[in-house]
C-alpha cells in the first residue's frame, strides 16, 4: 500500500534524470545522416585562383578535413586559432569550404549584388580574413550559393567533417573546433584513419 504513493517520486525523479541528461547534450550536435557514407561529389573554383577548380578527387587516397568557414561567421574566429594552430604541427590537410561568403552575411543588401560583382567580392572578402588571421588550409574553395553545404548537410557554420582515404565521411563536428574536442574527438579519429582501421 504504502509503494502505491511512492510511485509519483519515482516518477519525479524519473523526469529530473531525464531532463538533466536533456540539458547537457548540444542542442548543435546534430548527427549526420551522412556518416559511412562517401562524401558528396563537388568541383568548386580555388580561393587563390577561382580560374581552377578542386574537387573531391584531388584528395582521394588521403585522410583529410572539410572546415566550412565564412568571414562572417563569428564563432569561425573562435575555431581559427586552433586550426591555424593544428595546421603548423599535422599532416593532416584541411580543406576549408568557404560558405555563402557574400550571400550568407546579413549585413550585406543582397539587392545590390549582382552576379559579376558576388564573385570578386568573396574573394577579396575571403583572402583578407585569411591574411588577418593565418591560413591553416591547404586549398580554400568557394561555395557562393552553397549548394555543396547542402549536400554534406551543413545548417551552420563552421562544421568539419572527417573524411578517410577513400572519400568516406567518418565523422562530423558541429561549431568551433576548441583544443579538448580536437584532442580527444578528432585527432584520436585521424590516427585510427590513418592507421587503416
Amino acid at each position: 500500500m504504502k509503494a502505491k504513493f511512492l510511485v509519483p517520486l519515482f516518477i519525479f525523479l524519473g523526469l529530473v534524470v531525464f531532463l538533466g541528461l536533456g540539458l547537457g547534450l548540444n542542442p548543435r550536435d546534430v548527427p549526420s545522416p551522412l556518416i559511412d557514407k562517401p562524401a558528396p561529389q563537388f568541383k568548386l573554383s580555388r580561393l587563390d585562383d577561382p580560374t581552377t577548380e578542386f574537387g573531391l578527387a584531388d584528395m582521394q587516397g588521403k585522410v583529410w578535413l572539410l572546415n566550412v568557414w565564412a568571414s562572417w561567421c563569428v564563432a569561425c574566429r573562435q575555431e581559427h586559432p586552433v586550426l591555424v594552430e593544428f595546421s603548423k604541427h599535422s599532416s593532416v590537410p584541411i580543406v576549408g569550404l568557404n560558405y555563402k561568403e557574400v550571400k550568407g552575411d546579413g549585413l550585406i543588401d543582397q539587392r545590390k549584388i549582382t552576379d559579376d560583382m558576388e564573385l570578386p567580392m568573396a574573394v577579396n572578402r575571403a583572402n583578407e580574413w585569411l591574411t588577418e588571421h593565418g591560413d591553416p588550409y591547404a586549398v580554400s574553395i568557394l561555395d557562393l550559393d552553397g549548394r555543396v553545404g547542402i549536400d554534406f548537410g551543413v545548417y551552420g557554420v563552421p562544421e568539419t567533417f572527417l573524411i578517410d582515404k577513400k572519400g568516406v565521411i567518418r565523422y562530423k563536428h558541429t561549431g568551433p573546433i576548441t583544443p579538448q574536442s580536437l584532442k580527444e574527438d578528432i585527432l584520436p579519429r585521424v590516427a585510427q584513419l590513418e592507421a587503416g582501421a
